[in-house]
């Protein structure tokens, strides 16, 4: 996992400024508006980007009810690791055949099933085990991606409740997930709605009781509260990004960014006009002018799609990618300005600096916000402000 606890001491290449003052301020928002639900915070993929173990601790002293993660290496990690109450409730749910089920019973995770083969997989685990696991049953409510098809869930149910009147495991939660949240109106949520109320249905009908049902993500838990049942599951919300421009803004919604992403500028120059710039020339100086060397590439996550259109802020000054980003850099023209070697530049953070954001960036490169903070990578190191744990050892 990505970690860094305080700004050394020399001045960084690049650095990803994580607000933890600003997630915890979203958790809270977050919460407001699904008052009538517990709130998951969803911190798989190194919480997209901003570091899982200073993100987990931070949304759980926030009011964080539950931390979810995709897999169950992500999930253990922050048992073993992540400082936090033992009473702290984690799920994940992307697992594999022969995946670490026993090492999720023995650590307390809660486990989600999609399948008979994943159901005999964790009983099997709980019966080594020695102790009852917590499952949660994954209904296909009209994704098409994980979870129990609607003819196949009588049959899983079944077994479950079996398997839990054996003493095997306790099903802790019916859960699905939304195709199409981020298009408000879009004909399928409706429809994903009514199947997933007939599926926790036939799940009460057979005699389960879970202690949460769920099926709200970040677009459905700003937009959907008919959805939010007894658990909302907070992930690019959390980090104060909007799930799409259609939702709205995160200020529509009270949230702010957590990540900045800056650099300093490792080489300023002159160059006469008809300067080719980065490989194959795709840019050519219109005349003379002065060039900025940014100190970050495609191997630090920044997209090569957004080669001629990535927006970076230097001097007050907003500034386009000149030419193809290569793997550890890149180059604007500064128009004849001169700033310094070591000038800060900033690619994107919250905006009220005049700064891109990352909803800029995804723009510019064809993508979605959620994929350009992700993909900054381990040579970024995270830098933590507003941290209350800054007094403790920094996480490997």
């Amino acid at each position: 996992m990505t970690e860094t606890a305080l700004l050394p001491t020399a001045p960084l290449r690049a650095h990803a400024q994580i607000d933890l003052g600003a997630l915890r301020a979203n958790v809270r928002a977050l919460r407001e508006r699904a008052s009538g639900a517990r709130l998951m915070a969803v911190v798989k993929a190194d919480a997209y980007g901003h570091g899982a173990l200073r993100v987990a601790r931070a949304a759980v002293d926030a009011g964080a009810d539950w931390l979810g993660t995709a897999t169950p290496e992500e999930a253990l990690v922050l048992r073993a690791r992540g400082g936090l109450p033992a009473s702290t409730r984690i799920m994940c749910w992307l697992w594999t055949p022969g995946g670490p089920w026993r090492e999720a019973v023995e650590a307390d995770l809660d486990v989600s099933v999609s399948g008979m083969w994943a159901l005999r997989e964790v009983v099997r685990a709980a019966r080594g085990a020695g102790r009852s696991a917590r499952v949660q049953l994954k209904a296909d409510t009209g994704l098409g991606r994980n979870g129990c098809q609607p003819g196949d869930w009588e049959e899983l149910v079944g077994a479950a409740v079996e398997a839990e009147g054996a003493g095997l495991l306790r099903v802790t939660g019916v859960w699905s997930h939304f195709a199409c949240a981020d298009e408000p109106g879009h004909p399928s949520i409706a429809l994903q709605l009514t199947a997933f109320r007939e599926m926790v249905a036939e799940a009460e009908r057979q005699g389960l009781r879970p202690e949460v049902r769920h099926i709200a993500n970040s677009p459905a838990t700003l937009t959907l509260p008919e959805s939010h049942f007894d658990l909302v599951r907070t992930g690019i919300a959390l980090y104060g990004i909007s799930p799409s421009p259609e939702v709205g803004t995160p200020a529509d919604f009270g949230l702010r960014p957590v990540m900045t992403l800056a650099a300093s500028l490792a080489l300023v120059k002159h160059v006469p006009a008809g300067h080719g710039v980065s490989y194959g020339h795709h840019y050519t100086t219109p005349g003379g002018t002065t060039l900025g060397l940014v100190p970050v590439g495609y191997a630090d996550g920044i997209p090569r799609h957004a080669s001629g259109a990535g927006p970076v802020l230097i001097g007050g000054k907003w500034r386009t990618v000149a030419g193809r980003i290569a793997m550890d850099q890149f180059v604007v023209d500064l128009g004849g300005d001169e700033p310094e070697a070591g000038a800060e530049a900033v690619l994107f953070g919250a905006g009220d600096r005049g700064e891109p954001t990352a909803e800029d960036w995804a723009q510019a490169a064809g993508t979605i916000a959620y994929e350009i903070v992700t993909r900054i990578g381990t040579r970024v190191p995270r830098v933590y402000v507003d941290d209350e744990h800054v007094n403790e050892q920094p996480d490997g």
